[in-house]
């Protein structure tokens, strides 16, 4: 009886520990509509349970996350066509958020939509993936994982690069390593320079090179010292923020029209009036003038908002 008490308790441990490693409470949802019914659309759940499994259960850090520490996530695969041999085309929306300290609002580290994504999966085929090999035999079944946990990478060095200055790093590598050597086909885009000016290649030049330094040092500003004091030093808070904005306004003067400036921007609008809605004149005059160099889509919201 006494062996199977501590049988029973070992378990335990290990099943608490495996929770505490996990990093994500990822959701992902593959919508289908577009496909024909000359798929059979069973293979579509499967493949939704595939992905969320590889997700959820697979360690990607050498940290430990608590259950309420896990990463909030949510991946949205709209398949568009089918091709021969199981091979599809996709589009990938790809969302996360970071708790803010003190209060229950999540606040966007992630919210791109990612127009290419192909893919081959086969109904109840095992999902690999490996760092130290990434293109695989089939490379339209490489890409499937090679793009997600690209994804999750990226998802990763945000959350970090939020609560340590550059924390982000070794997450940010790995990433870089994917694109290095990501799978090739005709029809697999996105890993490439020339594929575009605001894929997975640019967003990771970003992240990765030296010359935008200052990025990171305003994800930490944002965070630490702007978001995560704001329940308890608001006007510290705001100037943390609008130090941010300030690093950000370097980068996009001497570097206009990066990627990243686009990506940061995406989904934050609401978040950056309100912030400083309540400002004094002078500092409220200051971030419409950032604010509507950097993000000029929202030009009007922010010009009603903040006048």
């Amino acid at each position: 009886m006494r062996k199977h008490y501590l049988l029973w308790m070992l378990l335990l441990g290990m099943a608490q520990s495996s929770l505490r490693a996990q990093e994500l409470q990822a959701n992902i949802t593959v919508n289908a509509t577009r496909v024909g019914n000359s798929v059979d659309h069973k293979i579509f759940k499967t493949l939704q349970g595939a992905l969320q499994d590889f997700l959820s259960n697979r360690k990607w850090s050498n940290e430990s996350f608590q259950t309420n520490e896990k990463i909030v996530c949510n991946f949205l695969i709209n398949i568009s066509t089918s091709g021969d041999n199981n091979t599809f085309q996709a589009s990938l929306v790809v969302q996360a958020g970071r708790p803010v300290f003190n209060s229950s609002y999540q606040s966007p580290l992630i919210n791109f939509n990612d127009e290419s994504f192909a893919f081959r999966y086969v109904e109840f085929q095992p999902l690999d993936f490996n760092e130290n090999r990434i293109q695989g035999s089939e490379p339209y079944a490489a890409n499937l994982t090679a793009e997600l946990a690209y994804y999750v990478y990226i998802i990763l060095g945000l959350n970090f690069d939020s609560y340590a200055l550059r924390g982000g790093d070794p997450y940010y590598q790995k990433a870089l390593n994917i694109v290095n050597n990501a799978p090739d086909g005709r029809d697999i885009t996105g890993w490439k320079a020339f594929d575009g000016v605001r894929n997975r290649y640019w967003l990771i030049d970003n992240l990765t090179n030296s010359k935008y330094t200052l990025v990171h040092d305003a994800l930490y500003s944002y965070y630490r010292s702007g978001l995560d004091q704001m329940y308890d030093k608001e006007a510290d808070a705001r100037n943390g923020v609008l130090n941010a904005l300030n690093m950000l306004n370097t980068v996009n003067t001497e570097t206009p029209n990066t990627m990243f400036m686009q990506f940061f921007f995406q989904s934050r609008s609401g978040e950056l009036s309100k912030i400083f809605q309540k400002s004094p004149p002078d500092e409220k005059s200051r971030a419409l003038d950032l604010l509507t160099k950097m993000d000029i889509s929202n030009i009007n919201k922010y010009k009603q908002e903040l006048q």
